[in-house]
């Protein structure tokens, strides 16, 4: 007789004590696995992710005043749910879900995929997994009803639960569903802060999947490497990169930055069909994911030759940055790593807010902005601390003198028990000259 599957059950799926532990492992080397799935050594346990991710969102929602969570942000619903339809629903707040306290998370999704998911996600109860639609970033008038019907609903899954008379933390939301919940006598919070705080401490898995995304892009630097000369547009080396990637297992190239010549300085953030020349300074940004886990991280490049003041730039850049990784370990706060870079005045920018993002450091997970946030606009006055298991970038940026070259350097940190490890292994020690004449 064929067995039956176990439902899940709150014990098992996020509030037991083991299901908190991230299993890290500092004293082995950090593994970039295969993207296959095999029988001869334990990967990445995605069984083991599902719990920890789970039951961090319900710690971090125990620890605040809220009585469940309504979320509308796809990376929270993915944290949550372990659920995932595909990035063209990322801008469409075409899905949502709900945790609130004492009960299994809800999905609410885009017509068939709720039917897809009790066949295959069945770490959720089947109950649980429902079809839904509030309106497609306004697409469908609210006077259609749809928002009216889902926040009653919701409205009464919270007083089953015995939580409606505590607030609902929302991350991002139609402002018509926010009245609608109003509506229904619901307090609402904001409860971003609370799905970032869940967030900001990776286990043993989600580090493996990240390491595994800057893998993939260390091979995309070796063939940038290899085909950066002149003649090759911009666009070209982005599409090349794009293929390589997905090839390789990437759910989401999210953007490819391809910067060069004398469109480095100031950095415009995104590629052209602009031609290499030769002893263009150039540098490149790769954001994509593996399982959804992400990458920010930069390389600069020269094409054939280099100048002094490109090399200077370079050099500088490095340096910038190497003061701000020494620093990295538990207990450290952001101000004294903010404090390591230059004002932006110092390198030739007005105030820190035209120079936000150019010195500066963020967590990395299912999204490309998490805890920490490490800048001169916010770190001096509202320190974060460092804390073990938290993933992120450092990225610095120098413009030469020439006026025109700059050079843009990013690494990306693991926080250990006792300082830090780096997963951004395309040499960047000293300017890489490619093609050299």
């Amino acid at each position: 007789m064929q067995e039956k599957v176990k439902e899940p059950t709150t014990a098992l799926y996020g509030n037991a004590p083991e299901d908190l532990e991230p299993h890290y492992q500092w004293d082995r080397h950090l593994p970039a696995w295969g993207t296959m799935g095999v029988d001869f050594e334990l990967r990445v346990d995605f069984d083991r992710m599902r719990r920890y991710r789970l039951g961090r969102a319900r710690q971090a929602l125990e620890n605040s005043e809220c009585g469940a969570l309504l979320l509308f942000d796809v990376n929270n619903i993915r944290y949550v749910s372990s659920t995932k339809i595909g990035e063209w629903e990322r801008d469409k707040l075409a899905r949502f879900a709900l945790l609130a306290r004492g009960m299994e998370p809800i999905v609410w999704d885009f017509g068939s995929a709720a039917v897809h998911h009790k066949l295959y996600s069945p770490w959720l109860l089947k109950e649980h997994c429902k079809a839904g639609l509030i309106g497609l970033r306004g697409t469908v008038p609210p006077a259609a009803g749809l928002m009216k019907r889902h926040a009653k609903e919701i409205a009464g899954i919270l007083r089953e639960a015995g939580v409606a008379n505590m607030p609902v933390g929302v991350d991002i939301v139609e402002p018509p569903m926010l009245f609608e919940l109003q509506n229904e006598g619901l307090k609402v919070l904001d409860g971003q802060q609370i799905m970032l705080e869940a967030r900001e401490i990776k286990n043993v898995d989600e580090i493996a999947l990240l390491n595994r995304a800057a893998a993939m892009v260390d091979g995309v630097y070796q063939q940038i490497y290899e085909e950066l000369k002149p003649g090759v547009k911009e666009s070209t080396i982005v599409a090349n990169a794009n293929r390589f990637l997905y090839e390789h297992g990437s759910d989401d190239v999210e953007a490819i930055n391809a910067i060069s010549g004398e469109r480095c300085n100031p950095h415009p953030h995104n590629f052209t069909d602009r031609m290499i020349r030769p002893g263009d300074q150039a540098f490149f940004d790769v954001l994509q994911s593996y399982m959804g886990y992400r990458t920010c991280y930069y390389r600069t490049f020269n094409v054939g030759r280099a100048t002094d003041a490109q090399r200077d730039a370079y050099k500088l850049c490095r340096e910038w940055l190497d003061k701000a990784i020494e620093l990295i370990k538990p207990g450290v706060s952001t101000d004294k790593v903010a404090s390591v870079w230059p004002k932006a005045q110092d390198f030739g920018f007005p105030d820190e807010f035209a120079a936000f993002g150019l010195q500066f450091g963020h967590g990395l997970g299912l999204n490309l902005h998490e805890r920490p946030i490490v800048s001169r606009v916010v770190s001096m006055d509202y320190p974060m601390e460092i804390k073990e298991g938290m993933v992120f970038a450092l990225e610095t940026y120098c413009p030469a003198k020439d006026g025109y070259s700059a050079a843009r350097i990013e690494e990306e940190i693991v926080v250990t028990n006792d300082g830090h490890r780096i997963i951004s292994l395309f040499p960047a020690e000293d300017l890489p000259i490619a093609n050299r004449y």
